[in-house]
């Protein structure tokens, strides 16, 4: 076996390098509630070359050719859904959120949700109630896709190139599926790692209200890498919860929080909507390499505990 056996099943000792009686100076995590492992190794973060992505910086051509931005409907593909005020014909402006089909979708069903009509970059710049629409757009369209026999709607925010963004205007992606994908179904069998997670969460909190709490994962597989969930276990999903724009509001200002401590950085954010759903925040800080890749061990250069630190001085 990789690992001896750890009563916790969530911190354990590194195996001696192959060929020497030694360990490697790094600390080898089992996270609870996927199973991955994480190898915590700040002295990585002073290796020659190492570089943290960012954000670019707008120019005048994003500005002036942004397809999101609200007076050019018609360079989208026609809308399935939209939030307004008042009245209005699809396709033109007028929309608070705005659905549209991924243009080159990699799934059978794949939308794409405008958070808001002016040009927002990053979810972080959003108030409450942009926060609260688009957590209502989410639910819309989990509600139809279940009316057609998709019964996962997986959502999911990319910010930055790194991060898989080809647009910078804010907006997340739905993308409708027969059956929940491996990484949530993975986590569905037995006791409930989140509220394993939850119940030592002391050290790795950063923020908590409204029954939601903000953590810094206790084995991130990459620096600064957050889990969004309800304090208590609930059989409701994401979807149907009234949590869901307290958590959008909650991501928002963990997004702020990252960008305080570490400037606009590239983030993933996604929506795990099982027996106790929640959000997964990774900020894109370091390469996956074939550590990572070839042995699915991570290698993170932040202690999570330094990471909640960090982020519960900053403003959010």
């Amino acid at each position: 076996a990789l690992l001896d056996d750890h009563p916790s099943g969530s911190n354990r000792a590194l195996p001696p390098a192959h060929g020497q009686g030694r360990r490697l100076s790094g600390e080898l995590r089992r996270d609870p509630l996927s199973g991955r492992f994480v190898i915590i190794a700040p002295e990585r973060a002073r290796r020659p070359g190492a570089k943290r992505p960012a954000l670019e910086p707008p120019t005048e051509e994003e500005l002036g050719a942004c397809p999101f931005c609200a007076g050019r409907e018609e360079q989208t593909p026609p809308e399935t859904f939209a939030l307004a005020d008042q009245p209005r014909e699809a396709n033109t402006p007028g929309w608070q959120v705005r659905v549209v089909p991924n243009l080159f979708p990699a799934f059978e069903r794949q939308e794409v949700v405008v958070h808001v009509p002016r040009h927002a970059r990053s979810l972080a710049e959003l108030g409450e109630e942009e926060l609260g629409r688009v957590a209502l757009a989410w639910r819309e369209r989990a509600e139809a896709a279940r009316s057609e026999g998709f019964t996962y709607v997986h959502a999911f925010v990319n910010e930055g190139r790194e991060a898989g963004a080809s647009l910078p205007h804010s907006h997340s992606q739905l993308v409708w599926l027969r059956e929940p994908p491996p990484a949530v179904a993975a986590e569905a069998g037995g006791e409930c790692g989140l509220c394993e997670v939850l119940r030592d969460a002391e050290t790795y909190q950063v923020a908590s209200r409204g029954g939601l709490v903000l953590l810094a994962a206790p084995a991130g597989r990459l620096p600064y890498e957050l889990l969004l969930a309800p304090a208590e276990h609930a059989g409701e999903g994401a979807f149907e919860s009234e949590l869901l724009p307290g958590a959008l509001g909650l991501l928002a200002e963990a997004i702020r929080r990252l960008h305080a401590a570490e400037g606009a950085v590239p983030v993933n954010a996604w929506v795990h909507d099982g027996a106790h759903w929640h959000i997964e925040i990774v900020p894109r800080l370091s390469v996956l390499a074939s550590i990572e890749l070839g042995a699915g061990i991570y290698v993170n250069t932040v202690p999570p505990e330094q990471a909640a630190a960090t982020l519960r001085e900053v403003a959010g």
